[in-house]
């Protein structure tokens, strides 16, 4: 898991300098054929009826000696218009469009993602789990 510069900045600006941090009132789920990188600079999917998806995530619980948080609900993207590619990377996101990265991870397994696919993320984890 990678924590995007932006967000790096954002808490250690608002833990060691007093700088307000608002947190986004919704954080959107997203798929990457590249990494994102801390610096966003990866290829995220467009096209073919892909939207950033809204996630929520279950409390914080120490796994293996690191605080982890997972999705509290089945993520499920729109059945692919096109071809979106093979997804590599997913990204936390600000906004459903634009906005910043908050962190990013490599996918446990990419998949292609053909016309008539409808991309699954399941409940707790098993594919999009953020720890620190």
């Amino acid at each position: 898991m990678n924590i995007s510069n932006w967000l790096s900045a954002a808490i250690l600006n608002h833990v060691l300098r007093g700088i307000t941090f608002t947190a986004p009132t919704t954080i959107y789920l997203a798929l990457y054929k590249s990494d994102p990188t801390p610096a966003d600079t990866g290829s995220e999917v467009t096209g073919g009826s892909y939207v950033r998806i809204p996630i929520t995530f279950a409390a914080p619980a120490l796994e293996v000696g690191n605080q982890t948080v997972k999705n509290a609900a089945d993520i499920e993207f729109p059945v692919a218009t096109a071809d979106w590619g093979l997804v590599t990377h997913v990204g936390l996101r600000s906004a459903l469009t634009g906005g910043n990265l908050l962190w990013s991870k490599a996918v446990d397994n990419p998949r292609t993602i053909q016309t008539g696919d409808k991309p699954k993320f399941l409940k707790d984890g098993t594919s999009v789990k953020f720890t620190n």
